[in-house]
């Protein structure tokens, strides 16, 4: 499921899920907890390999950065979830 797909079956299911700008490699699908609507759903390891690759982090750097900007980030009930393996 890419982007638009997801962003297609999101604005009927839930308008208030947000995506994660730049990280559309990254996305796994969608996900959801009983009772709550769905949610983006990303791949940890993806997006700090995109980090790596397009900003020229290093794998601490990548995982810093990811921590404190990005997994780290709460903006409301539709923030994505991040999903490490």
């Amino acid at each position: 499921m890419d982007r638009d797909e997801l962003n297609e079956y999101l604005t009927d299911e839930n308008p208030t899920a947000l995506f994660a700008d730049g990280f559309d490699e990254a996305i796994l699908g969608y996900t959801q907890r009983m009772n709550q609507p769905p949610i983006v759903a990303y791949s940890v390891d993806k997006i700090i390999e995109i980090l790596m690759g397009r900003d020229e982090l290093t794998y601490e750097e990548a995982m810093e950065y990811f921590d404190y900007n990005v997994g780290g980030a709460w903006v409301g009930e539709g923030t994505p979830m991040w999903i490490r393996k």
